[in-house]
């Protein structure tokens, strides 16, 4: 009985490793592992039969026979399986993964994340404001009275009689007024909503970073220095930039700060970054400060046209799609 036990263990493992299909594996099952007529079944019947002295090895014997036998049947079946998955049969194993996707920062977030880095390495701390302002911040304490046109509602987007989107950083100028007292040295990052016509460099809703400066002795030439180093290490050494006479109520002496940028089809123009001055005493004088004492400058620069101007970027509008065949660039 014993040998008959091994013979049949040696024969069915003889006939697994000749499977070659499903077919044929379930002709095997039936043939040994089938609950009625398989030849396992009748082989483990045969074992109460035998002397007392025989059974107990024989039952030990043909119930390690048995298990070998599923083993040996479930790795088959899981071989047979995987090669019937399509692409699976000839996978190569040794070569390289394919290379996961793995997203980045839309170029303004790198942009911003640069520029704070830029003024936080000159001694500049980060502030930051709500984007629903009321007119007290957006406008009053700014030195824009009730009659100026830039409280027009044709020119910001009003929520309530008292509430708006901000159309400008410089409300957490204010902020930061109310806030702290002198020395200051912060900028602010932040978007800011005006309902402008959209074309290539223009947008409805854009970023700006703030900058402000108030101290004893504070002068339009730590202003003009503090730019000046910025874009050199910004955009470069030889960037070639300019100020421009001009006008804004919370600021007195007013300039607008150029760049030069040359366009995709070579030709070079002088774009706006955005404005600066001198803090206007009536701002000063709005939080509490004596202006007879403290002086200050501010800028606020256009961060998608800094980021189109240090990249190449002809368009705003291409900053805003969310084509990733272009963000993918940066």
């Amino acid at each position: 009985m014993l040998d008959q036990i091994e013979q049949l263990g040696q024969q069915a493992m003889a006939e697994l490793a000749e499977v070659k299909d499903a077919q044929a594996l379930e002709a095997f099952r039936i043939k040994y592992l089938g609950r009625k007529e398989g030849l396992i079944l009748r082989m483990l019947s045969q074992i109460g039969k035998l002397p007392p002295d025989l059974r107990r090895q024989a039952g030990a014997l043909a119930n390690q026979f048995k298990q070998q036998v599923l083993e040996a049947f479930e790795r088959a079946k899981e071989r047979l399986e995987a090669q019937s998955l399509p692409g699976l049969a000839y996978v190569d194993v040794t070569l390289p993964g394919l290379e996961l996707m793995v997203g980045r920062p839309h170029v303004i977030t790198q942009t911003i994340r640069e520029l704070l880095d830029i003024f936080g390495r000159m001694g500049f701390e980060v502030a930051y404001g709500p984007a629903v302002e009321d007119e007290w911040h957006n406008f009053v304490a700014l030195n824009i009275g009730p009659a100026h046109p830039a409280r027009d509602p044709q020119d910001n987007f009003y929520i309530e009689d008292d509430l708006l989107l901000r159309s400008q950083t410089s409300t957490i100028q204010i902020r930061v007024l109310e806030k702290q007292r002198p020395p200051i040295r912060v900028v602010a990052p932040g978007r800011v909503y005006r309902p402008d016509t959209v074309d290539a460099t223009h947008m409805f809703m854009f970023h700006q970073l703030e900058a402000l400066v108030v101290d004893e002795g504070v002068s339009m030439v730590d202003m003009k220095t503090t730019i000046d180093q910025f874009i050199k290490l910004f955009f470069g050494q030889d960037t070639p930039w300019r100020f421009r006479p001009s006008f804004f109520p919370f600021t007195e002496p007013s300039a607008e700060v150029d760049l030069f940028m040359t366009d995709a089809d070579g030709r070079g123009r002088w774009v706006e970054m955005g404005g600066c001055g001198m803090v206007h005493p009536n701002v000063l004088e709005a939080v509490g400060l004596d202006s007879e004492r403290f002086t200050g400058w501010a800028f606020g620069f256009g961060i998608e046209r800094l980021a189109m101007r240090k990249y190449g970027i002809p368009d705003i509008r291409l900053l805003f799609e969310n084509d990733l065949r272009f963000l993918s660039q940066f």
